[in-house]
């Protein structure tokens, strides 16, 4: 195992113990999925604007962050698919928020910086 994924792995421990959640059995697949799911920086942007900004559309997301709404709809589905954000419907659009595992995730994210 490299380095970085040992220091990966240690760090996102951490970090989960610190938010009262402790890892028996780590699956790695599913670290994997999660990892994949933060590799972009839009993908980081657009987790940081739904820290602040909760409940916005894929185009309130794609106004803020001034992006093309169809990337802003990939992102964001990566994102979902990999658990971080969780998917509202509202009358007229579909509402997004971080995943209670979205926002562990970003708390380890800032402690990268």
């Amino acid at each position: 195992m490299s380095k970085f994924i040992f220091k990966l792995i240690t760090c996102y421990s951490n970090v989960l113990q610190n938010s009262r959640i402790v890892i028996v059995n780590m699956n790695y697949r599913q670290l994997e999925k999660t990892t994949r799911g933060i590799a972009n920086h839009r993908r980081i942007q657009i987790m940081e604007l739904l820290g602040y900004k909760p409940e916005l559309s894929i185009f309130e997301i794609a106004d803020e962050l001034k992006v093309n709404f169809k990337t802003i709809s990939q992102h964001v589905l990566r994102l979902a698919n990999a658990g971080l954000v969780l998917k509202r419907n509202a009358v007229t659009a579909v509402r997004h928020v971080l995943s209670p595992k979205g926002k562990i995730i970003l708390k380890f994210l800032r402690t990268l910086e």
